[in-house]
């Protein structure tokens, strides 16, 4: 295990990152063959083991739309070392967990164990995202279940609302298109087209591994890079092609009141959602700002639209506001439920409250509850090595820098009353929005 680490290199790091280093913070470490390995010490009996790969279904086109979710599901389908379900039940047997996720911008793989499993069971997990076999008879068989989760997802309201809503949010950005994919695209693919896919994606230099839990972290690091090491020296370097941008720019920002009604037969009470589009993770310093507003409005019961809408006037049964960070571009995004006669009367609210922000009626009482509640939130929330790692991987995958995961609460912190306003009224026109309606029949 010593032998490999002389074959890897720090990379260079930003001063901010050499700022945590001499902190204790995350260990960073880039393997000749392009792989990122983050790895912590924390002193929870557990270890969390994320791979994180820097693609979803923004990557696609329209004819491969739900290709990154899919793959995710044959994964799991066995390797060359590793029958079908023999990597679930090796992983059950000793009492650890294993599961995945698909974005728009990245898929997510990850292990938890215990510390003294850590070693045993990290090769499975490189070994099967690396070395699929993606047979044609699972291939087959798992189609039929990626189905029917597009059938439950189109049977689900609340997600219905998203992919219209994203759908008005974007005219040519891929977030216009659910990460599932359309059934007509699932039902055309076909096993090398996955392959192919997989070859082109899951390559090394793509994919940031994170290592998170009470081990030292030499150890945590050698571990990772010997696992990798194992399967990745079967693969041929013919094999491996480099992944390529896609070249999208952000889209403008609405010049006017854009508006889509549709009618559901199954809802109750009717859906209003309000989306801007805002800056992205290219732009990140201008994504702050927007979380502090989003908070303002709807972070807890005496935030302004829980109070003012649904506590004191009864117009809606809930209400939720996001910014919403993509890669390429950002969606400030508010939703609520409430009756069709109440419909003008809370977009227009509204507007009101955004108006209000864009004068500068921020005070001082609710900037610093956001303070607090953005401190605490990321120090309850990053007490778990999955959390913690998850947090790395993220921020690695997506930026190639770990500074702002873990800067986040200073940047929040540092935010004041014209901040907000500026933000406000650079990004939240009242008179140019996207307004998806959808009403009960």
């Amino acid at each position: 295990m010593t032998s490999t680490l002389r074959k890897s290199s720090f990379f260079s790091l930003s001063p901010e990152q050499q700022l945590y280093e001499r902190l204790n913070f995350p260990q960073f470490r880039r393997l000749a063959s392009g792989l990122t390995i983050i790895a912590e010490q924390l002193p929870v009996e557990a270890v969390n083991l994320s791979l994180w790969v820097n693609v979803g279904s923004a990557v696609e086109s329209d004819e491969i739309n739900g290709m990154a979710h899919f793959l995710e599901h044959m994964i799991f389908k066995g390797t060359e070392r590793l029958a079908a379900g023999e990597f679930e039940r090796r992983i059950e047997e000793r009492g650890a967990v294993t599961n995945a996720a698909t974005s728009q911008d990245y898929t997510h793989f990850y292990l938890t164990s215990a510390p003294q499993d850590f070693a045993l069971l990290a090769p499975l997990q490189f070994d099967v995202v690396f070395n699929p076999k993606i047979p044609d008879q699972a291939f087959e068989r798992e189609r039929g279940v990626v189905l029917e989760e597009i059938r439950r997802s189109q049977d689900n309201p609340r997600r219905r609302t998203f992919y219209r809503s994203m759908e008005l949010a974007f005219d040519v950005l891929p977030y216009r298109r659910p990460v599932l994919g359309p059934a007509e695209v699932i039902e055309n693919l076909i096993p090398q087209q996955m392959r192919d896919f997989h070859q082109r994606f899951y390559v090394p230099s793509n994919i940031t591994a994170v290592a998170v839990g009470n081990l030292p972290v030499e150890e945590l690091l050698e571990i990772v890079e010997e696992s990798f090491t194992q399967v990745w020296q079967q693969k041929e370097a013919s094999e491996v092609v480099e992944p390529v941008g896609n070249g999208y720019s952000p889209e403008p920002a609405f010049e006017e009141i854009v508006r889509r009604e549709y009618v559901d037969e199954s809802l109750q009470q009717a859906r209003l959602v309000m989306v801007w589009r805002v800056s992205g993770i290219a732009e990140l310093e201008q994504t702050y700002a927007l979380d502090v507003l989003a908070n303002i409005l709807s972070g807890g019961r005496t935030s302004r639209l829980v109070q003012d809408l649904r506590e004191k006037r009864g117009l809606v049964s809930q209400v939720g506001v996001s910014n919403m960070t993509h890669r390429h571009q950002g969606t400030f995004y508010i939703s609520a439920q409430l009756s069709n006669e109440n419909l003008p009367i809370v977009e227009e609210a509204i507007v009101e409250h955004i108006r209000e922000m864009q004068e500068g009626f921020v005070t001082e009482a609710e900037i610093a509850r956001v303070r607090t509640q953005v401190a605490n939130r990321f120090v309850f929330g990053n007490e778990a090595p999955s959390d913690r790692a998850g947090l790395y991987g993220y921020y690695q995958s997506m930026m190639n820098d770990l500074g702002p995961a873990l800067n986040y609460p200073a940047r929040i912190q540092a935010l004041d009353a014209i901040d907000l306003q500026e933000a406000a009224r650079r990004f939240l026109s009242p008179t140019a929005y996207g307004v998806l309606i959808i009403r009960p029949k």
